[in-house]
């Protein structure tokens, strides 16, 4: 039998002692690249984080068009200044999911997508795909003659005195519980075609058509769209044709809600209903009879090529509330028109 001297037991003792020490710096050293750090505080948190971020980019391309670069406590403070005025106080995720609300969310007030929306509808019986930027420089060309100066907040409370006669809070809307399937014709503002196109690539289009639901517009002609290629096949021999595959995933409500939207069964019937061109394609409905497996070799199926404005239908793909306003507002709407021209010829003759 072996016995192991007092030296070598402190031997042993001292080695796994520095082990055990190895093994949870290294855990600590792992832990800390999460509970470290100026944004992330624990594991649970880096999905808030990614989120927030995510809402930051939204809120940006919903303003600018596009998502802004640099440090993120840059671009809220560049949000806040160009809407508000001033830079608010609070840490980054509050101040972030506090504008993002201010944009999108329809809770106490209307979003200033909604008010946007409401405005131009007012104004042009149609909204805009455009950034919030351009919208508010666009109507004021064509009120004022150019562009106005000040916040973006400020500007659309302007232009609300001028569509409503009153700050746009005063906007109508109601709740609305839209069911799933209710179809919406859209138009394309991205060309498909099945030579050029790669699966990712993204596909723009708008609403076509004011979407009326129990007495309420809850979709607006313009509003924008965004869907993605899922696959692409381009024509072959044996007269296949080519094939696009599009998930028309997201599109913009009156009230500024994107809606999960499909090209669905009863959007490919109401196409194929009305013989349009873009549902024989996109959604696959026309049928080729049998050809010969000889003269099929010279027989080459066509491709896709739908341009910029072709119609189509999607569909709402579940229930979901939104906030609609009156359709009926014809009358209204002249009114408007007529407020609308009134300050143009005012601000004209004081120039």
């Amino acid at each position: 039998m072996n016995f192991i001297s007092k030296k070598n037991v402190k031997i042993l003792s001292t080695v796994l002692c520095i082990t055990l020490t190895f093994s949870t710096t290294s855990i600590t050293f792992a832990d800390s690249t999460i509970t470290t750090g100026t944004t992330l505080s624990t594991a649970s948190d880096i999905s808030d984080s990614n989120a927030v971020q995510d809402k930051l980019a939204s809120v940006e391309k919903a303003v600018y068009g596009t998502t802004q670069t640099g440090a993120i406590i840059d671009r809220i403070n560049k949000l806040e200044q160009d809407y508000y005025g001033t830079s608010k106080n609070g840490n980054l995720f509050d101040r972030i999911n506090n504008i993002y609300a201010q944009i999108f969310t329809n809770t106490y007030s209307p979003s200033a997508i909604a008010q946007m929306n409401g405005i131009e509808w007012s104004l042009m019986h149609q909204v805009s795909m455009h950034p919030i930027g351009q919208r508010l420089s666009d109507l004021e060309t064509m009120l004022y003659g150019k562009p106005k100066s000040g916040t973006y907040y400020s500007r659309m409370l302007s232009l609300g005195n001028a569509a409503f006669g009153s700050s746009q809070q005063a906007i109508p809307l109601s709740h609305t519980l839209v069911p799933a399937n209710t179809l919406i014709k859209i138009k394309l503002v991205t060309p498909l075609n099945s030579e050029t196109m790669k699966a990712g690539d993204e596909v723009k289009y708008q609403v076509a058509e004011d979407v009326i639901y129990n007495g309420s517009m809850v979709f607006a002609a313009g509003g924008l769209g965004e869907g993605t290629v899922t696959s692409v096949s381009s024509a072959k021999n044996f007269g296949r044709d080519g094939k696009i595959g599009i998930d028309f995933a997201k599109t913009q409500a009156f009230d500024g809600t994107i809606v999960d939207t499909i090209l669905g069964e009863k959007a490919k019937k109401e196409m194929k209903s009305e013989a349009m061109a873009a549902g024989a394609s996109v959604a696959g409905m026309v049928l080729l009879g049998p050809i010969g497996i000889v003269g099929g070799v010279f027989v080459k199926g066509k491709n896709i090529n739908l341009p910029a404005g072709t119609e189509l239908f999607i569909q709402t793909k579940s229930d979901i509330t939104l906030y609609g306003t009156p359709a009926n507002s014809t009358s209204s709407n002249n009114t408007l028109n007529s407020t609308a021209q009134t300050v143009t010829q005012t601000s004209s003759s004081a120039e």
